[in-house]
């Protein structure tokens, strides 16, 4: 067991006391944890984009912005970084089972998601709904990283990459569904969501929380401290191979979210729909965000021969060089090439978030890899916000050339990640 955590660069800590049991003889060896937490993510996570598959409907029925519609997707944000800063700062991720913070969160969300489907009238307790949404977000996707770690440390790059991957997808899956309900009242995809949501907690609930990690619960103190008693979650920026991941993390969170949000703009404004009879709007904006899934995947492939390091920065080089060709061409590029532009973009443009975590796991104190995890993703969400609103407001003034606005993200994360390293790819 401390092979497989030295593999990752996890040395366990004299005096941190081990869960004993194998991953697979404690729940089955029909089970694959990995699978299982992957599968959950991606109905838990159908929560946080749930509302912009209907941001056609919700702008006619409530007369409201492109920039508005940016709101609710802004409220989200907000309450995960609200709920992120709440689990790194009380260190629930290192105080509770990470199995149960993660199904209470999926039943939280839903019900919250409901509601906004059936109660909101308006944008202005929309966004309350949303934000609240946000807030259970933050014991859905940390809390799935550090359950991987949990199980499989000795493999964390590509567990993460399925893990992210299914995130993905499951920021996805709202579009497919509204494509195929496209019949539906929009509430309608919005409650599938929740139900969906409701499974991934039940899946997780039922795994449980895996043996690789500190025992819960011993008295502060002693030898056997309870994590969140023996050091301030900040200390892990004090690590420099855990700021370096963090400088690219958080200049890749500057593109991500704001991509995503805009991705059913910019396929309607290219004219794809047109182009592409056979699907309809929401149908491409899927697969373009869908193509992020595959690009994680094989990222997890690359990085068990190539490492980490050099798959995350090249898959942001890749995607910040797209942004950069799509605010040049989009005007002047044929239809197919813009498609495969964005295709190629929605690939990229997460295929590092995993790799950028796994570089951040292995580098902080094992004992507060989930309070460390939950605050990077609190700066990461931080960022969006920022960049969501400045994009989705431009895209009313200068259109698609608002595009420009995604570049600095992979160029500052670039950039911070080689300088605290000093030129060294681990």
């Amino acid at each position: 067991m401390n092979e497989n955590l030295r593999k990752t660069g996890m040395a366990a800590t004299p005096g941190e006391p081990m869960q004993d049991q194998p991953a697979h003889e404690a729940r089955g060896r029909w089970v694959h944890p990995s699978t299982v937490i992957a599968l959950a993510q991606l109905l838990g996570t159908s929560l946080w984009f749930s509302a912009n598959s209907a941001g056609q409907d919700l702008a006619a029925a409530w007369n409201v912005t492109t920039a508005e519609m940016g709101w609710l997707t802004s409220a989200v944000q907000a309450g995960f970084i609200v709920g992120t800063l709440i689990v790194a700062i009380l260190g629930l991720a290192d105080r509770y089972p990470a199995s149960r913070t993660f199904a209470v969160s999926t039943i939280v969300g839903a019900v919250f998601n409901a509601l906004f489907a059936l109660v909101a009238s308006g944008l202005d307790d929309a966004i309350v709904y949303r934000f609240v949404v946000g807030v259970s977000l933050a014991g859905i996707y940390p809390l799935g990283m550090k359950l991987i770690v949990s199980w499989e440390p000795g493999r964390a790059g590509m567990a993460l990459a399925q893990l992210v991957a299914m995130l993905t997808l499951g920021t996805a899956l709202p579009h497919l569904l509204r494509e195929l309900g496209s019949g539906l009242p929009w509430q309608s995809v919005v409650l599938a969501s929740s139900l969906l949501a409701i499974v991934g907690g039940f899946l997780v609930f039922r795994l449980g929380d895996g043996p690789f990690l500190p025992k819960r619960g011993a008295r502060a103190g002693g030898k056997d401290a309870a994590p969140a008693d023996r050091m301030n979650v900040m200390s892990a920026f004090r690590v420099r191979e855990f700021r370096a991941a963090a400088w690219g993390y958080f200049g890749h969170m500057w593109e991500l979210y704001a991509f995503w949000t805009v991705v059913p703009v910019l396929v309607v404004r290219t004219g794809l729909p047109s182009a592409f009879q056979l699907f309809g709007a929401s149908g491409i904006a899927f697969a373009v965000i869908a193509a992020g899934a595959v690009g994680c995947l094989l990222g997890g492939v690359l990085s068990r021969r190539y490492g980490s390091a050099p798959v995350a920065l090249g898959a942001l080089a890749i995607s910040g060089l797209c942004a950069t060709v799509f605010a040049l061409f989009w005007n002047t590029l044929a239809p197919p090439a813009v498609a495969g532009l964005l295709l190629l973009w929605g690939a990229v443009v997460v295929a590092d978030s995993p790799q950028f975590s796994a570089l951040s796991a292995r580098s902080c104190p094992r004992s507060i890899v989930g309070s460390a995890l939950a605050i990077q993703n609190s700066i990461g969400f931080a960022i969006t916000v920022v960049s969501i609103a400045l994009i989705t407001s431009l895209l009313e003034r200068v259109g698609l050339n608002a595009a420009w606005v995604l570049v600095p993200g992979p160029v500052v994360g670039l950039a911070g990640y080689l300088a605290t390293v000093r030129g060294r790819i681990r």
